[in-house]
């Protein structure tokens, strides 16, 4: 493990959330979103601006995605649904699981080929609940099953690798893939193993070099890891639960991070006064902007 940097970035948004996660950024708009899943919330912010929307949902949703000007894909625990960016109104698109009413959305994100990857779990996180799906223009595949918190869901730049992992398993598995459907091309294998380490493998992004940069959930921190699985650095954060990084920026050189107080109790939020803000890690990177949804 290489020495941690410092915290050097500053408050995104001071609105604290019970469980942030799916952040992600519209270069079109020069916005940044993200969920607060357990409150019910879409957060929009104005990067240039500063000024955050707080949108109210009827479901939990967790992952977001752009289809065009008018239009976002929402991933929520009553299936997938086409958002309207004008009035916030929302149109079913497809059923997830409509047979394991206890299960909600977690994490997931868009293959360069404009399928989608999208996790699910128990809301209670049950043992081996959950499953990674890909759906593409509506038709939807089981791809990994007795998953129990599924996160990580990235990709390399030319779309030939897919990262997932199940949190309490502490693995990050590499599986190779077709670049041009974003469907698995033979068995998953161990990429990062965290078992037994402080600290869970929680969201990640994949940089245009290929490094995944990984929030360590209970860790207080960001890693980042060449495409071989090296340790390159580690970036600390000044709260506990870092739950997902994002890129964000007009050319996409920076990075954004959730974080949560699920789980933390009265005295655990009075000594991590931070703890749900949305964080600007305060570095430079190479990232790239997440393809659309092709419906």
């Amino acid at each position: 493990m290489t020495h941690p940097h410092p915290f050097q970035g500053k408050i995104l948004s001071s609105r604290s959330c019970e469980l942030g996660e799916g952040p992600t950024y519209d270069p079109h708009t020069d916005t940044a979103w993200w969920f607060n899943i357990l409150g019910r919330e879409l957060h929009e912010l104005n990067v240039a601006t500063g000024e955050l929307k707080v949108h109210d949902l009827p479901f939990l949703a967790s992952v977001l995605a752009r289809i065009d000007a008018d239009r976002q894909l929402l991933a929520t625990d009553q299936g997938l649904f086409i958002r309207n960016t004008a009035d916030g109104s929302f149109e079913p698109y497809v059923k997830l699981e409509a047979d394991k009413p206890g299960n909600r959305s977690n994490d997931g994100r868009v293959h360069p080929s404009g399928s989608l990857w999208i996790g699910t779990m128990g809301r209670k996180a049950e043992d081996g609940a959950g499953s990674i799906y890909h759906v593409t223009k509506g038709k939807v595949t089981r791809l990994f099953g007795g998953i129990s918190i599924p996160n990580s869901i990235c990709f390399s730049p030319d779309g030939g690798i897919g990262y997932y992992v199940d949190t309490r398993v502490n693995r990050i598995m590499r599986v190779s893939l077709d670049a041009t459907t974003g469907l698995p091309t033979g068995e998953a294998s161990v990429f990062i193993d965290n078992s037994g380490q402080p600290g869970g493998s929680d969201g990640s992004v994949c940089d245009a070099e290929g490094n995944v940069w990984n929030a360590r959930w209970g860790a207080s921190a960001v890693d980042c890891y060449s495409p071989e699985g090296k340790h390159l650095a580690r970036y600390n954060l000044p709260t506990k639960r870092t739950s997902c990084p994002a890129f964000f920026g007009k050319n996409a050189d920076r990075l954004f991070v959730t974080t949560a107080w699920e789980g933390a109790d009265e005295a655990e939020r009075a000594a991590d006064p931070q703890c749900g803000f949305t964080f600007d890690l305060g570095i430079s990177v190479k990232g790239r902007f997440e393809p659309a949804y092709l419906l």
